[in-house]
């Protein structure tokens, strides 16, 4: 009978729970979370050959002012271009003609 009387006593000595250390999960799982959203963005825009070394990329861009930049990207050379409405003149030769189909769609044709 005298197993059955025994009570546990609260010790004062056993160490209490640090309540900060739920945060150090938090931050791990928020990290796996954005890799996670980055990699869906990139697949979503079928933007992956930005990541591959060996890939040509060319990527028209229009800022606020209304100014168009094409990007090209050929392995670790990146070139940006703006156009401008201006008209170039000079010599050279005629290398063929270029046609605007009644749907919107330019034909070139070599000379």
């Amino acid at each position: 009978m005298r197993y059955l009387r025994r009570r546990r006593r609260l010790d004062g000595d056993a160490p209490l729970e640090d309540p900060i250390a739920g945060v150090a999960n938090l931050f791990d799982a928020s990290i796996v979370f954005i890799v996670s959203m980055m990699i869906a963005l990139f697949m979503a825009y079928n933007m992956m050959d930005l990541l591959d070394p060996n890939a040509e990329v060319t990527m028209t861009r229009k800022s606020s002012d209304g100014a168009l930049e094409v990007i090209t990207r050929k392995g670790e050379q990146i070139k940006v271009q703006k156009v401008t409405d201006k008209k170039l003149g000079g010599e050279g030769e005629r290398l063929g003609a270029a046609y605007r189909l009644k749907d919107g769609r330019i034909v070139y044709v070599p000379d």
